[in-house]
């Protein structure tokens, strides 16, 4: 492929390692943290022909490290949430044009034109911090969509009640994006048949709330609103692209993200197919930070490329995740 910004155009698996292996070379000479961390794996004279060679950068490191092409400056600096005092993670995005194309294309090759989508969200918590990718995703959301009734929504459950119930007898294909214990909250105050709404559950209870079983906690809401699934999205401050579940937990990538998983005890060994381990993320939207990440989640993947998550590893880090830690 002639450069990586043609990671939209990926067509074959050639086409993808090709584009991994030209994105391996420019971070580990221009990003100084993935650099050091090749070094000191030992691995940067090695010869890596293929991506499933190449070393994934510990996920730790975007909390104490700039993790950032050289000489360049960040546009825009998106921040995890976390309780006081607790570390958040920082990407430091020197493009952020290649967010928005990235997210929009996405987000229509999953669900269709924006034009014709009602993007509504119940999202308090993201709205009461600054730094959140995610709000600032569904901001650009709402710009493109043509619906008037596209809107945030506090704590202000019947003003939502009353756009769905619009949305729904106008027949507007809607998107509801809601974290779980306000999604909780509506349900226990309203409930009416929607099937055709699409319910994207962006996970966590905040503290608000007691922690469920995910299976129980789609069950309430698919009973809620008479739906067949409840929809999801695996994205996180460090990645640009995303994936989507349009239920039962399964995820699927746009064509330049691919998850590897790796051994739980032996962090630089992959494991087989429907095997479960620790999450390894390719994102090739990564350009300017690091592409290939090695997360917190436990899941698998399956033939035709789809995941699970499965959990997360416990509070102890990733061995080899210290190596740059001063």
């Amino acid at each position: 492929m002639a450069n990586w910004k043609d990671f939209f155009e990926i067509k074959t698996e050639d086409d993808f390692n090709q584009l991994c292996l030209d994105t391996y070379r420019f971070q580990s000479q221009h990003c100084k943290v993935y650099r050091d961390y090749v070094r000191l794996l030992g691995r940067e004279k090695d010869s890596i022909q293929h991506y499933t060679d190449i070393p994934f950068l510990p996920i730790e490191f975007f909390k104490t490290q700039q993790v950032i092409t050289e000489g360049m400056e960040a546009e825009i600096v998106f921040s995890s949430s976390g309780t006081t005092g607790m570390v958040t993670s920082k990407h430091l995005v020197a493009d952020r044009s290649i967010y928005e194309r990235t997210f929009r294309k996405i987000f229509e090759d999953f669900y269709g034109p924006l034009g014709d989508i009602a993007v509504l969200a119940l999202l308090p918590s993201y709205l009461e911090r600054s730094g959140s990718s995610l709000i600032y995703m569904i901001d650009d959301l709402m710009k493109q969509s043509e619906q008037p009734e596209s809107n945030y929504f506090l704590y202000n459950h019947k003003e939502l009640y009353d756009s769905l119930l619009q949305l729904k007898n106008k027949g507007t294909k809607t998107i509801l994006f809601g974290v779980t214990y306000a999604l909780l909250d509506f349900i226990e105050q309203y409930a009416f048949d929607f099937p055709e709404l699409i319910i994207m559950e962006t996970g966590g209870m905040k503290g608000k709330r007691k922690e469920m079983v995910k299976q129980e906690i789609h069950q309430l809401l698919e009973e809620a609103f008479a739906v067949q699934g409840i929809h999801s999205e695996y994205g996180m401050t460090e990645l640009l692209s995303q994936g989507y579940s349009s239920g039962q937990g399964i995820f699927h990538l746009p064509k330049w993200m691919k998850i590897l998983i790796r051994d739980t005890n032996d962090p630089l060994s992959l494991v087989p197919l429907n095997k479960t381990g620790g999450i390894n993320v390719i994102d090739l939207a990564n350009r300017y930070s690091c592409s290939f990440i090695a997360t917190q989640d436990l899941g698998k993947v399956y033939q035709d490329g789809s995941f699970e998550i499965l959990g997360r590893f416990d509070q102890s880090d990733i061995r080899g995740c210290n190596l740059l830690v001063q």
